[in-house]
């Protein structure tokens, strides 16, 4: 257990990665040293957003947000300082010091039950149904057996059974847990005539689990055909959000990162089925359509970000499949081109591209579920192995269609579909071979579909936002070196102490107060920090409340990237010159007011030849002192 606060903070920051927080919520990809992304914090069309892992910082250079990983999860969990390092503390298995105890402490407790009810609520129907203790359990083991799912598979997910009765689940928790942390975890309902009824009867219960492995919420098959809905899902809870959670990710998360490549689907026993049968590396949202943050989270478990959607083969599965493409494009939007062609398929770098899509679509018309079942695993397997690129699934699903279009105006309409999507693709020469391909199956001139499709891109011009904003104010060349000298603290590499820096920089006032701020917390810290990673974790530390001093860091950080590498003695000249620098730019200013003083003075003033002596011999003073310099 940790002494003090100031302990357990630092144990925390110790164990955050923060290439791995932030990869939660942004899609990071590698270039040199760091971590580039879309800015989750504006409307970013290119990656502005860096991750500098080494310092363990990040910085947006468009609309200046900056911090480390702690003001990250504050950032964009909405969350206080203190109840991310409670959260977090209990992540890792650590205690709080004593007489920590807090609101958020309180809130980390509810949720503790919240998770605690709802794993015994899981237990509890699984049981129910391996022992057939409710009477519906031989009806539900009937339905699941015909789906292919035994014993086995039963125990493996959990799989369960409500009973018909009202309140079966309510009268074995009651005893335990209050109605509050029963409602709040989507096990109860209010009943019209008083008290609590339970809130999923008659049903195979699926027990859903985030991917850590803990019970958040249940997905809810009706056992007979008049019941509606067909599923029933938990509402949105503390512990439970369906538009962050993939179901079965907990079991597939190994097998993604082997086979670097997650598979989409869209049921829960599409995903039963199929990791049941050996194809491990599968998903589905639960009970909601495909969002960004799924696909965010996916994009940490596979490099290469390649993704395979395996959506129902049906008009409502080919729009599903469009759909989580256009997501999926929208996460990786400026990280680089989505793959669009497959070499032969030949592996690439993954660093070519921001992300793989593919489809995998079964000729029998079957969802995977069913597929897996009466075709067999293998079979699903060589789809997976020769599944088309979202593009070319594209053009095919098109081009199948191109009998039904027969007059000109009717060719028309059906070249106005497909151009749009061969405008999507970069390669000049590769859009060529598809234009050729596509003109040659419509029986058309090549050169005509080309027209069309310079047409189209004309037509469809926008100008790519580039960053031109540069989150550094225009700072003046004073401002500019005393931002320099105290970076001079934030070099890796540097040959001397904090200590010896900081006697070398002596008692040089900063202008800004925010750079005092910082200057006198550095001063604080040098002989308790033992390298420029610490320092930089403490300082952020220390300014959780002072959001201008944590923005100042990353620029300080970056401008300490010209003095790596330096000789002792190099090192020591850069401090005494921009010393010197600053007592320049400050003797200048001086000057510059005293000009502006003299120029003022009205000569018919009796006093104003006085006047006008004195401030010239300022000035005069002034400029012999700036000149020494």
């Amino acid at each position: 257990m940790a002494a003090t606060w100031e302990e357990l903070v630092k144990q925390i920051k110790e164990r955050l990665d923060i290439v791995d927080v932030v990869s939660q919520t942004v899609a990071l990809k590698k270039r040199g040293n760091n971590y580039w992304g879309l800015c989750p914090f504006h409307k970013d069309k290119n990656p502005s957003f860096t991750v500098t892992p080494s310092m363990g910082i990040y910085k947006c250079f468009s609309c200046g947000e900056a911090g480390d990983a702690i003001s990250f999860i504050m950032k964009t969990k909405n969350q206080e300082f203190r109840e991310v390092i409670e959260d977090y503390a209990e992540r890792f298995g650590l205690e709080l010091p004593p007489h920590s105890h807090s609101k958020a402490h309180e809130s980390k407790e509810v949720k503790q039950q919240l998770l605690k009810v709802t794993e015994i609520a899981a237990m509890f129907y699984n049981d129910l149904l391996l022992r057939q203790k409710a009477d519906n359990a031989e009806t539900a083991l009937k339905y699941l057996t015909k789906r292919g799912i035994g014993t086995d598979i039963i125990k493996k997910f959990h799989l369960g059974i409500a009973p018909k009765s009202f309140t079966t689940l309510y009268d074995e928790l009651r005893k335990d847990f209050s109605n509050v942390i029963l409602e709040q975890a989507g096990l109860i309902l209010k009943s019209e005539k008083g008290g609590y009824i339970d809130r999923f009867r008659n049903r195979v219960i699926i027990p859903i689990q985030n991917e850590n492995g803990q019970f958040v919420a249940f997905g809810a098959r009706a056992l007979e055909s008049d019941q509606n809905p067909k599923y029933l899902n938990s509402s949105d809870s503390v512990i439970y959000n369906k538009s962050k959670i993939l179901y079965g990710l907990n079991y597939a998360k190994d097998a993604i990162k082997e086979e670097d490549g997650a598979i989409l689907m869209e049921g829960y026993f599409d995903v039963i089925s199929s990791q049941a049968h050996g194809i491990e590396n599968c998903v589905a949202s639960c009970g909601t359509s495909l969002t960004t943050d799924h696909v965010k989270l996916l994009s940490r478990y596979t490099k290469s970000r390649r993704i395979y959607l395996s959506f129902d083969t049906d008009s409502a599965g080919q729009k599903a499949t469009a759909r989580g493409a256009q997501i999926i494009k929208e996460v990786f939007q400026g990280l680089g081109d989505i793959k669009q062609f497959d070499e032969s398929y030949i592996p690439t770098s993954s660093d070519k591209y921001s992300c793989e899509i593919r489809v995998i679509c079964p000729p029998e018309g079957k969802d995977p579920d069913e597929f897996v079942r009466s075709v067999g695993a293998d079979a699903y397997k060589e789809y997976v192995k020769n599944a088309p690129l979202f593009i070319d699934f594209q053009i095919n699903s098109i081009l199948k269609t191109k009998d039904e279009y027969k007059t000109p105006q009717e060719k028309a309409k059906f070249i106005s579909k497909i151009v749009p999507v061969l405008s999507e693709i970069k390669n000049n020469i590769i859009r060529s071979e598809y234009t050729d391909m596509v003109a040659q199956t419509l029986g058309i001139e090549s050169s005509v579909l080309q027209t069309e499709l310079k047409n189209f891109e004309r037509a469809n011009i926008f100008q790519v936002e580039r960053i031109i904003k540069n989150v550094t104010k225009n700072d003046t060349i004073l401002q500019k070196a005393q931002k320099n000298l105290l970076s001079v603290f934030l070099v890796p590499d540097s040959r001397l102490t904090f200590a010896q820096i900081s006697e070398m920089i002596g008692d040089v006032q900063f202008d800004d107060e925010i750079l005092n701020i910082v200057k006198s917390t550095i001063d604080k810290s040098i002989y308790t920090v033992n390298n420029v990673k610490e320092l930089i974790a403490f300082l952020y530390t220390e300014f959780v409340e002072n959001p201008q001093a944590q923005s100042v860091l990353p620029e300080l950080v970056q401008m300490a990237e010209a003095y790596q590498g330096l000789e002792e003695q190099d090192f020591a000249n850069v401090i005494s010159e921009t010393i010197a620098k600053i007592k320049k730019c400050r003797h200048d200013k001086e000057v510059e007011q005293i000009r502006k003083v003299y120029k003022r003075i009205d000569d018919d003033d009796p006093e104003a030849l006085k006047i006008q002596i004195q401030l010239r011999d300022k000035i005069r003073n002034k400029i012999k002192k700036s000149e020494m310099n």
